[in-house]
């Protein structure tokens, strides 16, 4: 890991830029650290982190107001990573689908998201493996946000993760059904009721299939970008619960 830039915001937070090989990534810090915090791991949608940089940013000040650092990555394909035509025709695939007011069939679905969990997942722990020896960061790690079905991997196979809060806002292979049943760490879920590009008794039947014993649903009406900003305050209230 190399870092390649540092600021501090506005409240202090500072910045840092990384790179982890071809992979790079940013990291927060709180101001008032005065000894190792707890790390929150920003799962994002595969737009690029300069997109995406705005709302992460305010997941990463809102974190840090509640004394976690976080971390996010460039996933595969995106950003300024290699360009991965794979990605790009199932993502074109799935425009014309959805223009076309079409079902979205599991064969688009899992050409999508299938390859992203196995090319991210390793990337994650990679990530992982180079935050948690830093003085500042002390663990435990908690994974917030999408692609849900990252999540849910690293939910599985990642014993560092001890609770996790997913945004049910994006396509699930029906294989990812199963890995969901061996999800046992604390969840908790958030869901737009009326998300165009979800398939909300999907969402459902996923959250039902999650084999953690303690486990929320935390539903608001409103589109795929209409989370209100409350909904910011049920999840930090969740990660202090089980990080802290």
């Amino acid at each position: 890991m190399h870092f390649t830039s540092e600021q501090h915001l506005d409240d202090g937070v500072l910045e840092r830029e990384f790179t982890l090989g071809e992979i790079p990534g940013i990291l927060w810090t709180p101001a008032s650290a005065s000894a190792p915090v707890p790390l929150i791991l920003l799962g994002h949608p595969p737009l690029g982190l300069r997109k995406m940089y705005p709302r992460l940013v305010a997941r990463a000040q809102h974190s840090a107001a509640q004394g976690f650092a976080s971390a996010t990555i460039e996933l595969p394909g995106s950003g300024d990573r290699p360009r991965w035509p794979a990605a790009e025709q199932a993502r074109a695939d799935l425009r014309r689908a959805m223009e076309a007011g079409e079902p979205v069939s599991d064969e688009i679905v899992d050409a999508l998201i299938l390859p992203l969990v196995e090319k991210a997942v390793p990337e994650w722990q990679a990530t992982l493996d180079a935050l948690l020896p830093l003085p500042e960061i002390g663990g435990p790690v908690g994974y917030s946000g999408g692609v849900i079905s990252i999540g849910i991997r690293l939910a599985v196979v990642e014993p560092r993760i001890v609770a996790a809060g997913f945004f049910a806002g994006s396509f699930v292979p029906r294989a990812m059904f199963e890995e969901a049943r061996q999800v046992t760490i604390p969840l908790h879920v958030l869901l737009q009721w009326d998300d165009e590009g979800n398939d909300r008794q999907a969402a459902l039947d996923l959250f039902d299939a999650f084999g953690s014993k303690e486990k929320s649903l935390y539903a608001n009406m409103g589109g795929h970008t209409g989370v209100p900003e409350f909904a910011g305050d049920a999840a930090a209230q969740f990660f202090t619960r089980h990080l802290k």
